[in-house]
């Protein structure tokens, strides 16, 4: 049951992962989630971090797509400033939406990457695309209302991966 929850790798967050481990896997795009895991929820525009981040991938050629349950305006904003694409109220774990995204632009999912600091919606998501997943920690501790609700339940899944081993930190790849 928990292979479902289990990522292909952890990270404590979206910055310490040193771009060439994209670049062996061969990675070109990286689908990365927003509030939490790339900046925290109520910042309405990048931080330097998130700038110099896309800035690493932009040298590799890899591009960075943000994804997020979150409604338009709040997504469109941060990424309109930081020139990236972006999907809205994807309504993850729910795949369609990305799903018609990578058909549309021609994303094969070998190539793809997607990163998030949820088990239910991050990477339960990856694993029903067949997309390789990184688990990343809580950029902040303060969270949304409704991630609340998630983050109870996701630390007792975190902690049984833990503790039967499943999760790999990415350096160990």
């Amino acid at each position: 049951m928990f292979r479902r929850f289990t990522p292909f790798a952890v990270a404590k967050n979206v910055y310490e992962i040193d771009i060439s481990f994209f670049v062996n896997l061969g990675i070109k795009y990286v689908v990365c989630d927003l509030d939490n895991t790339l900046d925290a929820y109520y910042q309405k525009e990048p931080s330097q971090q998130a700038i110099e981040f896309k800035k690493k991938l932009d040298e590799y050629n890899i591009t960075l797509i943000l994804t997020s349950n979150n409604v338009k305006n709040r997504v469109k904003r941060y990424s309109d400033c930081l020139g990236v694409s972006y999907l809205y109220s994807c309504k993850k774990p729910l795949i369609s939406k990305v799903k018609k995204y990578l058909v549309k632009n021609h994303i094969k999912k070998d190539e793809c990457i997607i990163i998030g600091d949820q088990v239910f919606t991050d990477v339960y998501f990856a694993n029903r695309l067949k997309i390789k997943s990184i688990l990343c920690d809580n950029l902040v501790s303060k969270d949304q209302f409704f991630t609340k609700i998630n983050k109870f339940f996701d630390k007792y899944v975190r902690r049984y991966l833990k503790k039967h081993n499943k999760l790999t930190d990415w350096r160990e790849l």
